[in-house]
């Protein structure tokens, strides 16, 4: 067996983190920076040149298990873990990818999108297809959203939920970052979310409520509409924190960015992880982001999904 090589994206979501996991919309871009895995053939199976540890590698461990023989296993990327852009479903979409050209099996789309999606829900316990689709497609896609919001790409389901998933046209426009080092791990986040709305009316409500400003902010994408869409990114964020999941170092990045953005938010579990902004004054934002203790970086959006290298 000769080395063979994928990588993927990482991701941001504009909308609808959280809520999507119950069904309502959400929209995510994948973004320029990716995870590769190379897997070529070795007597025992290692990562990055250490012996093969199951406890470390969750999302490993369950894939991994598809292949009979040893292997070894490198990764490399630009996408944080436990920052909110999806390092873990750019690691299982890329592993996944290699590990179907090592297998000589010719994956499409689809297939990889479910696939990796079910890593996600096995180790998390409950998860969406959003990050996994968006890294699998690249460019945008929407979970969820209208029949009008643009191609339909596959439909995933699990138990008793159901996620459309369609390719969605994004405008240009300019995003930071703002990371604020603390690792969050998905899981715990999205258990806190079920927990919330099991015992609270109201948390329902809040999760009613982001899905009807996903929906807005479709509308607003597809009419090129800056202004309303970071509206309502900053109304999505405060709704998010309302559920629990932003902390401290989030909202101080939030609110540092706001005098320079169109709006800003919480990307992805929270707890930690990423905020971003959209922006027409980059640079401004980065240097507030950079004063209330965070790491800013500008992301490109309109790349790649999986692909092998």
């Amino acid at each position: 067996m000769n080395a063979i090589s994928a990588s993927a994206p990482g991701k941001v979501i504009l909308l609808g983190e959280h809520a999507v996991v119950y069904g309502k919309p959400a929209v995510a871009l994948a973004i320029d920076r990716r995870i590769k895995c190379t897997l070529s053939p070795a007597a025992e199976t290692t990562v990055n040149g250490r012996s093969y540890d199951p406890s470390k590698h969750p999302y490993l461990d369950h894939m991994i298990n598809l292949f009979s023989r040893p292997v070894r296993i490198e990764t490399e990327g630009s996408v944080p873990p436990g920052s909110g852009l999806g390092s873990s479903a750019a690691l299982s979409v890329s592993f996944l990818k290699a590990l179907n050209g090592v297998m000589g099996n010719d994956i499409d789309n689809e297939r990889l999108a479910n696939d990796a999606f079910i890593t996600e829900y096995t180790v998390q316990g409950r998860a969406s297809p959003l990050d996994t689709s968006a890294s699998t497609h690249g460019m945008g896609i929407v979970v969820n959203g209208p029949e009008d919001s643009g191609e339909h790409l596959w439909d995933i389901s699990k138990n008793e939920s159901k996620w459309s998933v369609r390719d969605i046209r994004i405008p240009e426009m300019t995003l930071v970052v703002g990371y604020t080092g603390i690792h969050a791990a998905t899981g715990p986040l999205v258990e806190k979310v079920r927990r919330y709305k099991d015992k609270c009316g109201f948390a329902k409500d809040v999760i009613n409520d982001i899905g009807n400003l996903t929906i807005e902010g479709i509308g607003a994408l597809k009419k090129n509409d800056i202004v309303r869409l970071g509206n309502l990114m900053t109304q999505d964020h405060r709704s998010l924190s309302i559920l629990g999941v932003s902390c401290n170092e989030l909202n101080k990045l939030v609110n540092a960015s706001l005098e320079y953005s169109y709006g800003a938010k919480l990307t992805g579990a929270g707890g930690g992880g990423s905020m971003i902004a959209l922006t027409d004054r980059p640079e401004k934002v980065c240097e507030a982001i950079s004063l209330h203790g965070g790491t800013p970086f500008i992301v490109r959006t309109g790349v790649d999904g999986a692909r092998k290298e």
